[in-house]
């Protein structure tokens, strides 16, 4: 008896008001909060978009890098090269004087001839890595450069943005606390619509009032009997046509 009593009350129209008046209330405070973000501007997505073309100019400079070692360490192995033909042609020229025929001369000839060209491909290699490096550099200068220039940039907007939430913290905390405490004072169930509506809504509203027998929301027409019901506070309304809740033009004068 006392759990249908209870159910009771929970419909009754004292409940049904409190509920629409919480839920109200939970509107005016969350309506602040985004005055506040709305301060704030478009700042927190620009520091965003900076700081994430830091990252990828960075990735760039690595991989530039990356791209430098390798041209310096192939400038390392063509010049292993040149000293390793110099050696083997050194050893040939000394075997040259020692031959008995004239096979012997040809082939140690063609053997210095190839080494000759060896060392001829590896200076070709060594002055096209050079070149490489060289523009390598000025592409790694750049940006270089380019990550100082928008760390300013970042820096200032990471400045702006400090200055804002600072002028904006102390209210915004307060804020936050009444919402926890509005929030605390409704159904899980209405908290979690009202935060679904909230979420698909572009300007934040989920809770409107009644104008006219329309949605203070959409201007959608309301039945007669749904405007008296929610004038009496005897329902939780949501509008057919947008969702937000409904409630009476003269809720925040009681």
């Amino acid at each position: 008896m006392a759990k249908t009593k209870t159910k009771e009350n929970s419909y009754s129209s004292e409940a049904i008001s409190a509920k629409l008046e919480a839920l109200y209330q939970l509107q005016i405070i969350d309506s602040k909060i985004d005055k506040l973000k709305i301060l704030r501007g478009e700042l927190p997505l620009e520091v965003s978009d900076l700081e994430e073309e830091i990252d990828k100019l960075n990735d760039r400079l690595n991989r530039q890098v990356e791209v430098e070692d390798e041209f310096k360490q192939s400038i390392v192995d063509q010049e292993q090269k040149i000293k390793d033909a110099n050696a083997l042609i050194e050893k040939y020229d000394s075997q040259q004087m020692k031959v008995r025929n004239n096979r012997e001369f040809n082939a140690i000839n063609k053997e210095l001839e190839f080494q000759a060209l060896e060392i001829e491909l590896a200076n070709k290699k060594i002055k096209a890595s050079d070149v490489e490096i060289n523009e390598n550099e000025d592409k790694i200068k750049l940006i270089k450069a380019k990550i100082r220039e928008r760390k300013r940039h970042l820096k200032n907007k990471k400045s702006q943005l400090s200055d804002i939430v600072k002028s904006t913290e102390k209210e915004e905390d307060q804020l936050l606390s009444k919402k926890k405490k509005a929030e605390k004072g409704i159904d899980s169930s209405l908290v979690d619509a009202y935060a679904s509506i909230r979420s698909s809504s572009k300007n934040g509203l989920s809770v409107v009032k009644i104008d006219r027998d329309a949605c203070g929301g959409c201007f959608s027409s309301i039945t007669a009997q749904h405007s008296l019901n929610i004038r009496m506070r005897k329902e939780i309304y949501f509008c057919e046509n947008c969702g937000r809740i409904l409630v009476p033009e003269d809720i925040d004068t009681k």
